[in-house]
């Protein structure tokens, strides 16, 4: 792993300031090739001193082992109709978005090229990609991104963000 493995992750959906064991998250940073499905759990079945939980809609190979579980957190997986027991709704993303009027200039120029790229950043954006540990800070702060060819730099205004520029690769 670049960089070394961490065995602790701050997870956004706690402000990104507490620190948990990797394990205990849905972060893919762990130190082995695990990988990551979302299964059904059909059934669960207590015999004798053992539990045997019966899954369903699995994208494994047959034999291959199945070894944690994690709670199904709607706002995190992609299944309309699924529930949970906590956590029902994604956090609320209302960042203002506004743009100066260079970088529209330059949104309308690339129109016809990349004819959704203002809703892109802006939707991008309002769901505030900053770091969780840095949102609340002061008005100023700069921040970038790469969104499709570009790198958007933008600043933390009362407002919200403004794009400041759009960078071309």
């Amino acid at each position: 792993m670049e960089g070394g493995w961490r065995p602790t992750v701050r997870p956004p959906r706690l402000g990104g300031n507490a620190r948990m064991g990797v394990f205990a998250t849905r972060s893919t940073f762990r130190p082995n090739p695990i990988g990551m499905s979302l299964v059904e759990l059909k059934e669960v079945v207590c015999h004798k001193d053992s539990v045997i939980l019966k899954l369903g809609s699995l994208d494994l190979v047959d034999g291959t082992p199945v070894v944690d579980i994690k709670p199904y957190l709607p706002f995190a997986e992609s299944l309309p109709d699924a529930s949970a027991s906590y956590a029902q709704s994604a956090p609320a993303a209302e960042m203002a978005v506004s743009f100066t009027a260079e970088v529209e200039k330059q949104l309308l120029t690339l129109e016809k090229r990349y004819p959704q790229l203002t809703l892109f950043i802006r939707e991008v954006l309002a769901q505030d990609p900053r770091p969780a540990y840095r949102k609340g800070e002061e008005t100023g702060k700069t921040y970038a991104v790469w969104l499709h060819d570009f790198n958007v730099r933008w600043r933390v205004t009362d407002a919200g963000f403004e794009v400041f520029a759009l960078e071309p690769r």
